[in-house]
């Protein structure tokens, strides 16, 4: 999930304008005032800190600076400035300077060299060679060469700003449904969050203290079923309505031609093959898989420069660019962890975190129940806050009403992950789907015609069977999330 500092936000929405916004910032300043000056209960402190966070980011403060704001407000009203000072030095050094944290970067590197690499272009074109016949073909196209970007990126944005680019001109093109065409485009993105190598999963292992290798293999299964969901849901669709999608023209399409494009599939296979592999063969730990994995990405974008630039000189230039992307990523990547962390530790000295896991355990819940429950819950969230922050706000406060009824942490990782992806492409707000949008109102991608948002969510709909369906599937079929770690974890376990 690749994340520039310019657009940490809750939403791509216009600017709150006129009296409304005078009057939240009125109420954002009056709530602080009290925070600061008022002698409060301390839960009643917590409270306020999440509606003083709700009105900054009604007011569009970037989200990463809005959690932090109200969260240093928050700590000055729990324990003064010495407490505020020593929670900010120690999450800001304690938060990121740990291994976990140093494998985001590696992953952010390897998917923005890849991507600069043109792999995106020969992932797109291999799958609609190969599947181009199939009801809904281009789109089912989009929908695999995502699965295979997700094995080397953990960017959702990258993958379907990069997918966009090439697909939705193709699908126009040949006569698809604007709904079509943007629906697949974003739902194809989503698929970064779950495959491996996920950054949010890489960032859940560090809050929730699982294992990174473990909880990176336990999205493996998860995201291909959910793949092959996509797949399904597109098909069924075509073939109900083909006036949606007209079969694509395959005419110069050759088992030559096919056998050529999967070739050229070959560096990221070799990086998937570099990462995955070293995981599940016990080769490499998450840190060493990801740095080998970056270092593979780099070499294959320098072997792919043009011919008159593969020299120091052009070897340079592609990686200056790709390293100061990587550091944009993973910069404001950072700014929402640690806005995320401080808001955690305001929320847990504040005693309300306690206070809503015991409302939860005395709820009296069985593991299903309770889960079933927080998919709405979830879906209600993610109408109105990003992955990332969603994930951080809420793992803190279920971590131990799950355990009590006997949820395994590396399991949940999976569950909050898709919930992040559902809110990733839901109305109202749905990141990736106002990504597509914007993308699709550039001339040279739509080709002249009108796509409305309203046509991107009409596509984005379908998709939720697929996700709701995997989500209840894996709540009565756990092992389907867990058999891949635990058999790698045994298999490494008796190795000499």
């Amino acid at each position: 999930m690749t994340i520039n500092v310019k657009t940490i936000q809750t939403a791509p929405s216009k600017r709150v304008s006129g009296a409304w916004f005078w009057v939240l910032g009125a109420a954002a300043a009056v709530i602080a005032a009290v925070l600061l000056f008022a002698d409060l209960d301390r839960l009643l402190v917590g409270g306020l800190v999440i509606v003083l966070l709700l009105l900054l980011m009604l007011l569009t403060v970037p989200i990463g600076f809005a959690m932090i704001t109200a969260s240093v407000i928050g700590l000055l009203a729990l324990g003064g400035s010495r407490a505020m000072e020593s929670s900010v030095q120690s999450i800001l050094f304690d938060g990121l300077a740990s291994w976990t944290m140093a494998v985001v970067p590696l992953f952010v590197l390897m998917g923005i060299a890849l991507s600069h690499s043109g792999v995106t272009t020969r992932a797109y074109e291999a799958a609609s060679q190969w599947l181009g016949k199939l009801p809904g073909g281009l789109a089912v196209s989009t929908t695999v060469a995502g699965a295979g970007l997700a094995t080397t990126s953990g960017s959702t944005t990258a993958i379907s700003m990069s997918l966009g680019r090439m697909a939705i001109p193709e699908m126009l093109r040949a006569g698809y449904s604007p709904s079509l065409a943007t629906g697949s485009v974003a739902i194809a993105g989503t698929l970064g969050q779950i495959i491996p190598p996920s950054i949010l999963l890489v960032i859940y292992a560090g809050i929730a203290e699982t294992s990174v290798g473990s909880q990176l293999m336990a999205g493996m299964i998860p995201g291909l079923i959910l793949a092959l969901g996509f797949v399904i849901v597109i098909v069924v669709w075509a073939t109900l309505k083909p006036g949606i999608a007209p079969r694509a023209d395959q005419t110069g399409i050759t088992w030559a031609t096919r056998l050529r494009s999967a070739i050229g599939m070959s560096p990221l296979i070799l990086v998937a093959v570099i990462v995955l592999g070293g995981l599940a063969l016990g080769l490499f730990t998450a840190n060493e898989a990801a740095a080998w994995g970056a270092l593979a990405a780099l070499v294959i974008g320098v072997i792919r420069l043009p011919k008159g630039q593969r020299n120091l000189r052009g070897a340079g230039v592609f990686g200056r660019q790709v390293f100061m992307d990587t550091v944009s990523s993973v910069a404001g990547l950072f700014i929402l962890v640690v806005g995320a962390l401080m808001l955690g530790r305001a929320l847990t000295l504040s005693g309300l975190a306690r206070w809503m896991g015991e409302v939860l355990t005395d709820m009296n819940l069985d593991r299903v129940s309770l889960l079933l429950v927080l998919i709405v819950a979830y879906i209600i969230l993610g109408m109105f806050l990003e992955s990332l922050p969603m994930m951080l706000l809420t793992i803190p406060i279920l971590q131990v009403p799950l355990e009590a009824v006997g949820v395994d942490m590396i399991w949940f990782g999976i569950f909050i992950v898709i919930m992040c992806e559902i809110g990733m492409v839901f109305p109202p707000i749905g990141m990736l789907t106002f990504i597509v949008h914007r993308l699709v109102q550039n001339p040279s991608i739509n080709l002249g015609t009108k796509i409305s948002l309203v046509d991107v969510f009409k596509g984005i709909m379908p998709f939720m069977v697929a996700l709701i369906g995997l989500t209840v599937l894996i709540i009565f079929v756990p092992d389907l999330v867990l058999w891949l770690p635990e058999a790698i974890q045994d298999a490494n376990a008796v190795k000499p």
